[in-house]
């Protein structure tokens, strides 16, 4: 599929507006927002977003979530309620999606939606993101900007990596601040933890009054970012590793020996914003296998233990979708 010219452009007014001018044409932006780039394309556009599945190779039952520059504009695509409302003011805008009811007649492609009758909206905090989301003046369908399955961008230099030839620009913010993608919480009757993420679960519960459900690894997909395979780098990853094997490539967590540590201090904080972008460099090395020094399973760590347990899950092998 590389056959397009991929544009670099910079945060600067007249490259946020040439990127918001290519979104209008039906064209693919990638541009940063503060957990990772994410793959924009005219949420409304059905030829639109089925190039951001081509240029992934996504699985097109695997929905995507929308981002939009104010609240006025997310309610015009979803149902909204209470509990919505409450979280928005407690962390909008910031790496909290909402998955709503899709409000009737919304003007959103179905494939954004995967054919569900709910839609994911987040309303990022990244200042490079908001001004490209008031540029266009829409809603902007986005995943992470990578080749599915394989490891999120933090840097428009990953974007480029994966993904140049294939889409239309890449429009550089510097690196993302939180390093992961964002929380997502389902909203449809009992409030369910679909994806855990920089806001917590227990962020979530305080602000809500209430626990949340999790989501059952049976359960169909409902939200972006829940199959089994996912954010995998090319090597194997070896997880919990409390000694090195020979050849392997060492990713640490504490104070280890290794070739790179995520936080030497042990900050959940540190090792999430450095979570990607060192599996990228670790996996350049060329090795079979990525070991990963344990990570607590508290607060923040639960969102970076998922996404390294779905790095090291058995791989899925996925088309371009059928249109």
């Amino acid at each position: 599929m590389p056959d397009k010219t991929t544009l670099a452009l910079t945060d600067s007014p007249d490259g946020i507006a040439q990127a918001a001018e290519v979104l209008r044409a039906g064209g693919l932006v990638a541009f940063p927002t503060e957990t990772v780039y994410g793959l924009g394309a005219d949420a409304g556009d059905d030829r639109a977003v089925a190039g951001i599945y081509a240029a992934k190779g996504r699985p097109s039952f695997n929905p995507l979530i929308v981002h939009l520059a104010d609240l006025a504009r997310v309610q015009e695509l979803v149902v909204w309620n209470d509990r919505a409302a409450a979280l928005a003011q407690a962390f909008w805008p910031g790496p909290l999606t909402m998955v709503l009811p899709l409000r009737p007649g919304a003007p959103v492609s179905k494939l954004v939606t995967a054919g569900l009758d709910t839609l994911a909206v987040r309303m990022p905090a990244n200042d490079t993101a908001r001004a490209l989301l008031h540029a266009f003046d829409g809603p902007v369908a986005a995943p992470s900007a990578n080749r599915s399955g394989q490891i999120s961008p933090t840097t428009a230099a990953h974007v480029a990596q994966g993904l140049t030839g294939r889409i239309d620009a890449v429009l550089d913010g510097g690196p993302c601040s939180v390093g992961l993608e964002s929380t997502i919480v389902g909203l449809v009757g009992q409030p369910v933890l679909l994806r855990p993420g920089r806001v917590t679960a227990d962020d979530l519960a305080r602000v809500l009054g209430q626990p949340l459900a999790e989501r059952k690894q049976a359960e169909a997909i409902s939200a972006p970012g829940q199959l089994a395979s996912h954010y995998a780098p090319n090597a194997g990853v070896r997880l919990n590793a409390t000694a090195w094997h020979d050849g392997e490539a060492r990713l640490g967590f504490g104070p280890v020996e290794c070739d790179l540590n995520l936080s030497p201090s042990a900050d959940l904080v540190e090792a999430a914003a450095h979570l990607f972008d060192y599996l990228h460099r670790l996996d350049a090395l060329g090795r079979a296998t990525i070991a990963v020094s344990p990570i607590p399973h508290l607060g923040l760590g639960v969102a970076i233990n998922d996404r390294l347990s779905r790095a090291a899950a058995p791989r899925t092998v996925s088309g371009p979708p059928t249109l």
